[in-house]
Parts: structure tokens; sequence; C-alpha cells
């Protein structure tokens, strides 16, 4: 297990290297299936439900799929109850300074376009006032869920949810209507130099199926013909979500900013295991890898 950003390195340099380890690849970092289908590593395969995703969920030559929906927002300790921060334009009260973890937004594209989606809305006095928080930061996107689970900090921003209920017990993840959170469709390829293609489509038709996407984790299927658990809405129905904004956001935008200008969050290094597995997880003891 390990962040997108690293496997997709990997993959690459697997493929340079003709030492290719996976079959398929379902990665975060979109990007990478747009230019994998340019550069012909990728398998097209239109799996069982193809015709009933959504269609900003799917290549049209069947190069990728999207298997599930992710969305990232804030939350915060369910023992708040309604006096919780009503909206993201909350974080800035000064009765949460010193009460809020968030993922580094330099550190993972989702928390970034997150927190871009928070400076388009409320403006950069807020980005400044949000600094002036005492922001715990941390790498990766479990931190604050863990952070506000453990009781450690009332808030967490730039994480996973459900508006089903807690994914973790305590833990009230919220998006409200009006106010700007961020979902997008988790994708899904088989390479082209796949050594189990059977089992790679397997893989595909079973992530497809109905009663997966009927058990999706956070009650969002990536079908059109399968209804959201909870009374949700299919998440393209949710304006504030910013659907396509992700996918489309990192093409050509670099990494090391929000927006057009500078953060003040971007200047601090990223610090914590460089990988969710801790300290002694070894990429070098990986085939086609280095060191």
């Amino acid at each position: 297990m390990d962040y997108s950003k690293y496997h997709d390195v990997r993959v690459d340099n697997q493929l340079a290297t003709g030492t290719l380890v996976p079959d398929v690849v379902q990665l975060q970092t979109l990007q990478d299936f747009t230019r994998w289908k340019s550069l012909g590593v990728l398998r097209p395969y239109k799996p069982a439900g193809f015709a009933k995703l959504y269609p900003a969920f799917r290549d049209p030559d069947g190069a990728w799929i999207a298997t599930s929906v992710v969305a990232f927002s804030y939350m915060y300790d369910d023992s708040l109850g309604a006096g919780g921060p009503a909206s993201p334009r909350d974080l800035v009260d000064p009765r949460w300074k010193g009460a809020i973890a968030s993922s580094y937004p330099h550190d993972d594209d989702a928390v970034l376009y997150l927190y871009k989606l928070y400076t388009q809305a409320y403006g950069w006095e807020w980005v400044r006032r949000l600094a002036a928080q005492n922001v715990q930061f941390g790498r990766g996107t479990p931190t604050p869920v863990v952070a506000v689970a453990s009781k450690q900090k009332l808030i967490g921003i730039g994480g996973f949810g459900s508006l089903t209920g807690p994914l973790v017990p305590g833990v009230r993840w919220v998006a409200p209507d009006r106010h700007p959170f961020m979902a997008w469709g988790h994708r899904a390829a088989i390479l082209a130099g796949a050594k189990h293609p059977a089992a790679a489509k397997l893989y595909l038709n079973w992530q497809l199926s109905t009663p997966v996407q009927q058990a999706a984790f956070d009650g969002w299927s990536v079908r059109t013909d399968v209804t959201p658990a909870g009374g949700l809405k299919p998440i393209w129905q949710y304006p504030n979500a910013h659907l396509d904004g992700f996918p489309a956001s990192w093409p050509t935008a670099p990494k090391s900013n929000v927006g057009s200008r500078p953060s003040p969050f971007t200047s601090a290094k990223s610090r914590g295991h460089p990988h969710p597995a801790g300290s002694d997880y070894t990429p070098a003891a990986e085939p086609g890898s280095w060191t």
C-alpha cells in the first residue's frame, strides 16, 4: 500500500525497464490515465455495466473507468453537534484556533484542489486567517480523520467521509449546501502488458457489479442505474462537489500553488512518513524500482 504519486512513478519505471508488475492500475492521480492512454500502454476494455457509468466516469474507448466515488471535505468531532463549524468559512473563527488538523495541501493533489476551491469561494483573506489558526498539518489524507477520531483535534480538513453516517466513530464529515467540497471518480485501467488479463477483466467487472456499487463506502455509485444510499442524490447532482474540476485541473496546472498566488501553507516542508505503511516501507525491494 502506498500513495498514488509514488505508484505511478513505479509503473512508469517498470514500463521503461520491461519489469511491469501490476495488471491493473487504480489510482487517485487521474492525469496519469490520460497520459498512459496517449502512450498506448493501457488495454481498452469495457466491463459489464460500462454503458451505465456516468459519462464522465468512463473513457469512451474503454481505456479506463471509474470504479468508485471519493469525496474530500472537512469534518469535526461529533460531540460538537450543532455547535460545530457550519461551513468551511467558519473554520477561521478564533474559537477553533489550535483545534484544527489538516492534510498538507501541497502534498496531495486532491487536498490541494479542495484548498483551491476554498480560496476561490472565500478569498485570500480567509486563507491568511486560516494560516493563523495554528493548524496541525500531517502527511496523508487519513491524518485529519485520525486526529479527530483520537480527540487530538476537534476539526479536520482534507479527508474522506460520507454524508450517510460516520465512517469512523465520532467523526462527522460534512458538505454543506452552497459551500465547496470536492469529489471525483477513482479510476482504474488494465495495463497493455498485463500478465493476467483475464483476472484483470474479472476484477473490473466485479468492481462495477451492482452489489459492489450498492455497498459503496460513502453511499455514492459511479453507475447511473444504482440508487445512492441514505437518501443521497447521485454525486453529479451536487454542483458544489465540482466533479469535473479535479480531473481538469492537473494536465497543465502545477502542484506547487493554489490558483495563481503562493499559499501561506506551501512554504512549509511536508513532515511525516512519506508512505502510509510507515518508515519500514522500502520501495527498493520491489521489482523494477530503484534506490
